[in-house]
């Protein structure tokens, strides 16, 4: 029970966080989705440094990888948004968008959670 709660709380705190940054980081509608490839970027980060973390302290069941890793980097990054703002791009025949933002979106992902892993190896 207390491993659900350490999500739930943590879920929140990453939609939360997300929240503000599309509000910091407002678009137009139709306009190339920043905010969202943002949050994902951070929480890829974010990821990568916990992953890093948890290898070195043999900690993927500890608590505070469950706040952060599962819940608050749960809540953060968001595919369905990212499917959504795509099929945004698809019905508008914007394919240069929905290529570019994907090709982003993926491979910074990965980008992201490389560096925040070799981060934590720099770090630690």
């Amino acid at each position: 029970m207390k491993t659900l709660l350490l999500v739930f709380l943590g879920g929140g705190a990453g939609s939360a966080f997300r929240f503000l940054i599309s509000k910091f980081f407002y678009i137009n509608k139709g306009s190339f989705p920043w905010s969202t490839l943002l949050a994902n970027y951070i929480g890829c980060l974010l990821i990568g440094l916990m992953v890093g973390w948890a290898l070195k302290n043999d900690s993927f069941r500890s608590d505070l990888y469950f706040f952060t890793a599962v819940g608050f980097c749960g809540g953060l990054t968001t595919f369905s948004t990212f499917s959504l703002e795509n099929m945004f791009f698809l019905r508008s025949g914007d394919y240069p968008s929905l290529i570019g933002y994907t090709l982003l979106s993926v491979l910074g992902g990965l980008l992201f959670v490389y560096i925040g892993h070799a981060l934590f190896k720099l770090i630690a």
